[in-house]
């Protein structure tokens, strides 16, 4: 995937770059706190469905310009109407934003969000909605809809009761309070919590070490994992028998043993 630095339907306001095999996609409305208007989400869905079948892609940071993550939906936008789609009715606005959170969701590979300052709405939805989060002291995160009179999307209604448990889901919907890194350290929405002069540096050490790794292998894992919370461990177990099967023909698992016997570090091909 070649870099692109605001082109597409959002412009400047997404930013898009790759650099050995990671590509970091950047929300950049920092004057509205990276709040995402149609455009952008357009853009979001364009880049993750094109980063998704590109195979130089390797891993895919998620992040925001200006001291944000992202606070969700632009407000502006929504109350004023503007953005949509013509004879875009409510439904499919919103179904279309299901498009957006699914790609993510779905997305193949390995996913990071690079989090600082708010991270709110839509915009938590869709840093849990990553593989991994990595957050800075200075973040924040809300369930925030309730404040809006709206109910949770961009998948939190479904992401939340899994990271958290139920009752603690309820709590963060129903009073859509703002909890800081440590705390969502705590309760499990975060991986990591960092000094925020080290956050780049953490995620760049963990995109490259994902980007090193065996591409087949860590999508086959991410599907077993990910598919888990659904089925019973019979189940379990044959989908990691069959995902083992494509491993085991795949030249990457050759490599690995033969870098193991020749004591060096293997280099994967994807294949």
């Amino acid at each position: 995937m070649e870099a692109d630095r605001g082109n597409g339907p959002a412009g400047d306001d997404l930013l898009v770059d790759e650099e050995g095999g990671v590509v970091t996609v950047t929300l950049n409305r920092p004057q509205r706190k990276n709040a995402a208007t149609r455009a952008v989400w357009e853009g979001l869905l364009e880049v993750f469905r094109d980063a998704s079948r590109d195979p130089s892609t390797r891993v895919l940071v998620v992040t925001g310009s200006g001291g944000d993550f992202c606070s969700g939906a632009d407000v502006e936008e929504m109350a004023t109407g503007s953005g949509g789609a013509p004879q875009e009715n409510p439904l499919e606005r919103m179904r279309f934003l299901g498009e957006v959170a699914l790609s993510l969701h779905r997305f193949p590979k390995p996913t990071i969000a690079k989090v600082r300052g708010i991270a709110a709405g839509a915009g938590l939805g869709m840093a849990l909605a990553c593989d991994l989060v990595v957050a800075s002291e200075t973040a924040r995160f809300s369930e925030i809809f309730v404040r809006r009179a709206l109910s949770p999307d961009f998948g939190t209604s479904w992401l939340l009761p899994r990271l958290v448990g139920l009752q603690k889901a309820k709590e963060l919907a129903y009073l859509a309070d703002i909890i800081d890194a440590e705390e969502a350290g705590r309760i499990g929405l975060v991986n990591k919590v960092v000094a925020d002069e080290d956050l780049d540096t953490i995620v760049s050490s963990w995109a490259s070490r994902l980007a090193a790794g065996p591409p087949l292998a860590l999508s086959l894992t991410k599907g077993l994992l990910d598919h888990s919370m659904g089925i019973g461990m019979a189940e379990a177990l044959e989908a990691e028998a069959r995902s083992q099967v494509v491993n085991f023909a795949s030249t990457d698992t050759a490599e690995a043993l033969h870098a193991f016997i020749e004591h060096r570090e293997p280099r994967y091909s994807g294949r």
